[in-house]
């Protein structure tokens, strides 16, 4: 670990707060926040480090699957969570040239919780701090833009980060990054990753709904592009998807010809793409989808975006990561009250959960390739495949879809104690 000699760190000696505790988490995402309300409720002092002021960024994943539902519901607190205004997902919706096709309905499945709730990621997150905020050996720092990894005689012992007033520490028996795509903690560690080459980016924006316009995932195949709508109440979010680093080729032909392809592929919408009237309108999400060989290093695990960055297909980034910091917590929790892990425990929470990160990415890739790519690569209507026909007329194979969507792989539930 090159980056995070104790000898040769300048902020060592600039410190103006060291703090210590069992397990420090870094990034105050979904897995980081779902892994520090876990570990604080089981009586493990936590502290929670977010390199941002607060929670609210734009265009973040916003779906929450029914194996997170069930998992809080298993805390007491699912109902309370769906309390908040949100809206719900039963269904995915394409159109094709064969018309419209129902690729996954959850409503059949067997859980309390038959639905995706489209929740603000803010909302969530305060949601799940405000909770972990009731502990006492809970603490929160917002603002903390941690650069340092802590390293003794070949284990990470702790983080240094900036804060306004200067550089802070924190030790503790257990570091763990939940610090997203772009990983600084990842970075540092210099873990080699396995990479795979998604074919496209996503334009997202945001457009008003009508209540006549229909509810749930809705995508348009059109000649050579895919529109894809999420129902988010009085507004839809809308996801333009392109080639794979085509974005300057999209800008350079101007607002209006993006106008005109959106009209064509959802001309339910006509009357509202005049409001499209800038790029600042658009957010551009350069899709990525790769994992670590190996998720941690003495005194360091990485989980979530951090170990493994998933592609947007099936929304399931979010969820994976709260299954992560669910397994970490079952794994870890008396370790950390003992005050010793051991790598082989650090082991064994990946081992629980590289399978179904694999098979994901997998199937994500698939679905890339072989739909999205094709549609995207074509001028003239868009069929699905025949293997996805076939599939979707199958009573036994037809449900799969909503099942790996709801639940992923493997449903995780929290140990009982």
């Amino acid at each position: 670990m090159p980056e995070t000699v104790e000898e040769k760190s300048e902020a060592a000696s600039d410190v103006v707060e060291r703090r210590e505790t069992a397990c420090c988490i870094v990034g105050g995402g979904p897995g980081g926040a779902m892994l520090a309300l876990l570990l604080a409720r089981a009586g493990v002092p936590v502290i929670l480090l977010e390199a941002h002021e607060d929670f609210d960024r734009d265009f973040r994943g916003d779906t929450v699957h029914p194996s997170v539902l069930e998992i809080l519901d298993e805390l007491g607190l699912a109902d309370r969570l769906l309390e908040l205004r949100h809206s719900e997902i039963q269904t995915f919706n394409f159109m094709t040239a064969d018309g419209p096709v129902t690729m996954a309905d959850l409503r059949h499945l067997k859980t309390k919780f038959p639905f995706i709730a489209l929740i603000p990621q803010v909302h969530f997150l305060e949601f799940i701090t405000d909770e972990a905020k009731k502990y006492p050996n809970f603490q929160l720092t917002m603002g903390a833009r941690v650069e340092e990894l802590i390293e003794e005689e070949g284990q990470v012992r702790g983080v240094r980060y900036r804060e306004k007033d200067g550089w802070h520490e924190v030790r503790a028996h257990l570091v763990v990054a939940a610090d997203g795509r772009g990983s600084r903690l990842r970075h540092l560690t210099g873990l080699e990753s396995v990479k795979t080459s998604p074919p496209m980016d996503v334009l997202w924006f945001r457009l008003p709904r009508k209540e006549e316009d229909g509810e749930g995932v809705l995508a348009r195949f059109t000649r050579g592009h895919l529109i894809v709508m999420l129902d988010r109440l009085d507004e839809w979010q809308m996801g333009y998807v392109i080639f794979k680093g085509s974005y300057q080729q999209v800008r350079a032909a101007g607002l209006e010809e993006l106008r005109k392809s959106l009209v064509e592929g959802v001309p339910e919408l006509a009357d509202r793409i005049e409001l499209l009237k800038d790029w600042k309108q658009f957010a551009i999400l350069s899709v990525e989808s790769n994992r670590l060989l190996k998720w941690y290093i003495p005194g360091l695990l990485l989980i979530g975006d951090a170990a493994h960055v998933m592609s947007p297909v099936g929304g399931v980034g979010i969820n994976y990561a709260i299954q992560d910091a669910v397994i970490a917590a079952n794994v870890l929790t008396d370790k950390l009250k003992s005050g010793r892990v051991e790598e082989s425990d650090l082991r064994e929470v990946q081992s629980e959960r590289e399978r179904p990160t694999r098979v994901i990415q997998w199937l994500q890739t698939q679905v890339q390739k072989r739909v999205i790519a094709n549609a995207l690569n074509t001028n003239q209507a868009f069929r699905l495949p025949l293997f996805l026909r076939i599939l979707l007329k199958i009573p036994i194979l037809r449900d799969l879809p909503a099942r790996v969507i709801a639940f992923g792989v493997k449903r995780v539930h929290l140990k009982k104690n």
